[in-house]
């Protein structure tokens, strides 16, 4: 024991006086912290097509949904927070494994379901996508989160018959189901006279002009969600 026992009671008081000003001062933090977490989460499974590949960060479709949910908060009843739990080069297969640990980690209110063009590329078998597709559907569902499935055409590469059975995947598994469905992610992209001019050299992912086009496919049928309507 060294120091008189002056100093000591001097010392401790010190400590609780700054332990205490630096719990005051974390209050705003954890308080905002808080109030983010408690705001209705809309979660986005997908591949590069939402996880901006090759893309300057904050021009992707899901972030321009989540600029535009920010701009139009004004008169809504809900604030919500867009959480992007897209992959690059993921399957559906590999979004099915994901998702579970996804719902239980930010249990969101929506969840839309943007998976499949890498099934497609690598000619993977239909009825694997389809039930991958539908498990993810049902498994968001049965958390109580309302789902939005983004549908996704094949290239030609596979045949006209893989292209056809492909397409109806999304919209066989929407009324299954019940979920939300837009129907083309790249409709008014990848269907135009120039499609290229929208892509990316690879001819794969669209520039960063074309993510306003996809922004509005998401966003119709997004709007009763977002204001608790059924699916």
């Amino acid at each position: 024991f060294t120091g008189s026992p002056l100093m000591s009671i001097q010392g401790l008081k010190r400590r609780n006086f700054i332990c205490q000003l630096a719990a005051a001062l974390a209050l705003p933090a954890g308080a905002r912290a808080q109030e983010q977490a408690q705001r209705p989460a809309i979660l986005v499974v997908g591949d590069s097509l939402s996880a901006e590949y090759g893309l300057p960060r904050g021009t992707g479709w899901v972030a321009l949904l989540e600029q535009k949910l920010a701009a139009e908060k004004q008169g809504r009843q809900r604030d919500w927070r867009v959480l992007n739990a897209s992959i690059s080069g993921d399957t559906t297969a590999g979004g099915r494994a994901r998702l579970p640990g996804l719902l239980k980690k930010h249990q969101p209110a929506i969840v839309i379901i943007e998976l499949g063009g890498n099934d497609a590329l690598r000619g993977l078998p239909l009825d694997a996508t389809e039930a991958n597709l539908l498990a993810m559907t049902q498994t968001a569902q049965k958390t109580g989160a309302r789902v939005l499935l983004a549908g996704m055409q094949a290239p030609p590469n596979y045949g006209a018959d893989y292209t056809r059975r492909f397409a109806g995947i999304y919209p066989r598994i929407a009324r299954q189901t019940g979920a939300a469905l837009a129907p083309f992610l790249l409709a008014g992209v990848a269907d135009q006279p120039d499609a290229l001019a929208h892509f990316q050299p690879d001819r794969i992912h669209p520039k960063a002009e074309a993510h306003p086009a996809i922004l509005n496919n998401v966003w119709e049928p997004l709007q009763k969600l977002l204001h608790g309507g059924r699916e």
